[in-house]
Order: C-alpha cells, then structure tokens, then sequence
C-alpha cells in the first residue's frame, strides 16, 4: 500500500496498489468525505460506506475520493461491536468543502449531544453538506436539517424514530439521494449509496468495477427495499399469506381482527387458519401478536415512551396482558428490558 500526503497531513491522500487497475481519464479534485462517528456507532456500516472509495483510489491509481474519521472531540470512538476506531481530527476542524456523513448505531436518536447537533448546523450554515449512515438520519432530524426530504435510516429503528419524530417519515429504500442529502440503511446498502455517487462522478462503467471489486452486483442505480420479502423469511410464494402478512405489519398500532385480514386476502378465515399452521407452524393470531411485540420491543429499546404507551402504540389496552405476552416471548419484562440510560 502506498500513502501519500497532501499539503495538509489532517487529509491524507491513499491510493492503495492493487492487481486490477482501471485507469480514469481527466480525474477531478480529489472529493472529501469526513465520517463523524458517534459513540456505539456501527462499524460494518462505516466500512461499507468507506471502502468504495479506497478501492476507486485503487482501481483508478488516483486521489478520487479522500475521507477522514472525525469525532465531536478528536478522541478515539467505541463502536457497536467494542471496537475503538482512531480519528484523524474533531469536528471543530472540519472544513467546510468535506461532505459528513454522520454515523451512529442503535441508540441514533440520543447519540449526539446538543453541542454535536449545534456544530453539525454549523457545518450545514457554512457551505458543508451532510448526511447519514446507519441511524445518522436521527442526528440530522434532532439538528432541523430533514424537513420536506426524502430520506431513510436502517429499518430496524425505524419505528422508534417516527415516534421520536412524527411529523417525518423515513423511506424503506436501502439507500436516498435527495439534492444533496444522502441517508443510508447501514451495512450493503451504505456500499451502494456510494457506488452511486462513483457512477455520478466516473461513470457506470467505473462504478461497475468497483461494485464488482466490493463483490457487489452489477446493478449500480436500482435500489431496493431494506428489508428482504416476507415470502423469504416464511421460503414461501403464497400470495394469500404473503397479503395477509402486510396486512398484519401495516396494521400494528390498531390491530385487525382475523376476519378482516381474511376479506382483505380475499380468502376464508378457515383458509387463513390452515395455511398459517401449514407454513409458519402457529396460528394467524400469535404470528400477529409477534409482530406486534416485536415492534413493541424496538420502541422500548429506541424511544423514551413509557410502557403504557408502548402497549398502546402495538395494540394491547391492557399492559397486564402486554406485560405477560411480553415475558412468554423475550423472558423478561418491559421494565426489565428498557434499555439503561
């Protein structure tokens, strides 16, 4: 690997060597990319986000893309995993010409503080432009900078953030671009947001080599929902089922009753009932109250809403029978398993 160094050592310039090469006629100035890392931020998602551009550096023998690890007070950050990531400056120093990506884990919605969000608005006032990886699109909405954009975050703390934030509505495509905004899901999906900035700037063709360099696909401009099919996760194709189901995740808040999820498939509740022992191995009511818990298990882990409200907000009027449904599925409590502050 060779390293070079520009004339401000807080931006080194890396241009790993490599096997393949695919050399870019008239490259631009190299374009920077600072990643803020809040604390428990999740690694794979910063990586998946990073790596594209080290392996365009390489592909391309050139300086394309710089970027730089950046925290709110120059100190190493622990990610999600327990693994401490060095920095190469605070935030304090960022210039203005670097676009930040903010990157954060589980707990996005409380990972900045109030003197991260003022210096992220800061940024934003002077020319910078900002996005999100992972959970970053929380920090963005806590700074202001998310009303009337399309924009997305990873889907499992997604519940969490509309109730945080319910005058805003995250997308479920695995990745966003909206003007200058660019959010993330996390994990591939932060891969093929910057493929595609790498195809905006360079070209498919070159995007195409890095994708296939990342042993990504080919495909570097659809995008795609977050979450795979629910026919996959049940490996199965039935269209009955498979409606009933949406219904079920659509409808969490103010539970359908088992006759409506019926008219809704179109099938009988008999029907309904036979299928789902066939194929889940459980009647329709408890894969619905699965969904439900499941969903109730996000709030308490992701927001600051009481037990009571959570219950209500997953359809239980009664937190006893929240409470002891809760229990048989996770082994403990609500109370038992709200997350420490």
């Amino acid at each position: 690997m060779s390293t070079s160094k520009g004339t401000d050592p807080n931006r080194p310039d890396l241009v790993p060597a490599g096997a393949f090469s695919y050399p870019v006629k008239d490259p631009k100035d190299t374009r920077w990319f600072g990643f803020l890392l809040l604390p428990q931020f999740t690694l794979l998602a910063f990586s998946a986000a990073l790596d594209p551009l080290r392996i365009a550096n390489q592909l391309a023998q050139k300086p394309l893309y710089g970027w730089l690890a950046v925290s709110p007070d120059s100190r190493a950050v622990s990610s999600s995993s327990g693994i401490d990531i060095d920095v190469h400056l605070g935030l304090d120093d960022l210039k203005p010409d670097t676009y930040l990506f903010v990157c954060s884990g589980n707990n996005g919605t409380n990972a900045a503080t109030d003197t991260v969000l003022g210096r992220v608005r800061r940024h934003v006032r002077f020319g910078g432009k900002v996005g999100g990886v992972c959970t970053g699109a929380a920090t963005l909405a806590r700074a202001g900078l998310l009303e009337g954009k399309t924009f997305t975050l990873h889907w499992e703390n997604q519940p969490g953030f509309i109730e945080a934030f319910p005058d805003l509505t995250p997308s479920p495509q695995r990745f966003e671009k909206d003007g200058d905004l660019m959010t993330s899901g996390g994990g591939v999906a932060a891969t093929e947001m910057m493929i595609s900035v790498i195809a905006k700037d360079y070209g498919e063709d070159f995007a195409i080599a890095v994708s296939d360099m990342c042993l990504n696909g080919p495909d570097v401009t659809t995008r795609t929902e977050q979450r795979s099919s629910i026919a996959k996760a049940i490996s199965s194709r039935n269209p009955r089922v498979l409606s009933v189901l949406r219904a079920m995740y659509d409808n969490v808040e103010t539970p359908l009753t088992l006759s409506e999820l019926a008219a809704s498939a179109g099938i009988s509740r008999r029907q309904i009932e036979r299928q789902f022992r066939q194929l889940l191995d459980e009647a329709p009511a408890q894969t619905y109250r699965n969904i439900r818990l499941d969903r109730a298990r996000t709030l308490l882990m992701e927001t600051n809403l009481s037990v009571i409200e959570i219950a209500m907000a997953t359809g239980f009027n009664s937190n006893a029978v929240f409470s002891r449904h809760y229990k048989e599925r996770y082994g403990e409590t609500p109370r038992g398993h709200r997350r420490p502050k």
